[in-house]
């Protein structure tokens, strides 16, 4: 058992994804604590959390599965992954509950996509975790039904179960080996984390401008793709009209403005008819009423 644990800590390893041990039979992290902690060898420094301790290199994974029949976790944030865990009813200990695979696929669908074909594992509550390859210089963090209920996700201060780890008598087992596809822009509005600035500066430079629109435009995609059944059309309606300023001003070009929030639209279940027909409405209105810049870009 010990060897078939090295192994699957090895073969993720092997992935580019950093991993650490969990007690054996379980899904808790069997590194000591900050209360623990011995302040010698990789803590000499100052104690090193489970997140900052996971690993590649294959003669700390062997030291470590030697001692004992660890489970292996995957940290995702320095993996550069973005683990979707879709959770079962029974998994939620109510059977009314949604199932987080059902859900996810209704969602890919509103979005446009097929449910994507990236590497996926089979939990051992019987749910599955999606892996997908986060992108560059953006710092995800893990939501708990900000995408769906019983749609989780992991990221940076989160880890799941490598296949080849049990609980019990089950076994977390990879169902589809294909390679981590990228989040798809779907979810990525849904995910990407907010900056607001904290205070406008008095003159802003070009390059300020469309950096205010940026974070203005992802902030709008985010509030649309997550509106609840009743307020989508009238949260798209109300982001369009917002961001259109900055078309009229010239710090984002229209069809990137339509591309977001039309993704955003469907996302949160509109038809493709029905956010083309109120994003033309709303931004035509925004560009014909802002013509002129009205102080910075809040």
């Amino acid at each position: 058992m010990s060897k078939d644990l090295m192994c699957a800590a090895l073969e993720a390893a092997e992935h580019g994804w950093h991993v650490f041990p969990l007690r054996p039979g379980t899904k808790r992290p069997a590194l000591h604590g900050e209360a623990r902690c011995p302040r010698t060898g990789p803590c000499a420094d100052g104690h090193l959390k489970w997140e900052q301790r996971a690993t590649t290199d294959p003669d700390r994974i062997r030291a470590a599965w030697s001692s004992a029949p660890f489970n292996v976790g995957i940290a995702c944030g320095p993996s550069g992954l973005l683990v979707v865990d879709l959770d079962t009813p029974e998994h939620k200990g109510n059977v009314d509950a949604p199932d987080g695979a059902a859900t996810f696929g209704a969602l890919c669908e509103r979005a446009g996509h097929p449910v994507p074909t990236t590497y996926r594992t089979r939990t051992a509550s019987g749910g599955q975790h999606l892996y997908f390859t986060a992108p560059t210089g953006v710092r995800l963090a893990n939501t708990a039904g900000t995408v769906a209920p019983s749609v989780d996700t992991r990221a940076w201060g989160g880890y799941v179960v490598a296949p080849g780890s049990l609980i019990g008598q089950d076994r977390y087992e990879t169902v589809c080996a294909s390679v981590p596809l990228p989040v798809p822009g779907w979810l990525l509005s849904i995910l990407r984390p907010a900056h607001k600035p904290s205070e406008a500066p008095s003159v802003a430079t070009v390059g300020q401008y469309r950096q205010y629109a940026d974070t203005a435009l992802t902030n709008e995609a985010r509030n649309v793709a997550s509106a609840a059944v009743g307020g989508r059309e009238a949260a798209l309606f109300r982001a369009a009209r917002a961001v259109g300023r900055f078309v009229a001003w010239g710090d984002l070009p229209r069809h990137v403005v339509e591309q977001a929030l039309q993704e955003a639209g469907e996302a949160a279940g509109l038809t493709v008819s029905e956010c083309r027909s109120t994003l033309r409405s709303a931004l035509n209105w925004s560009i014909a009423h802002n013509q002129t810049r009205r102080g910075a870009a809040a």
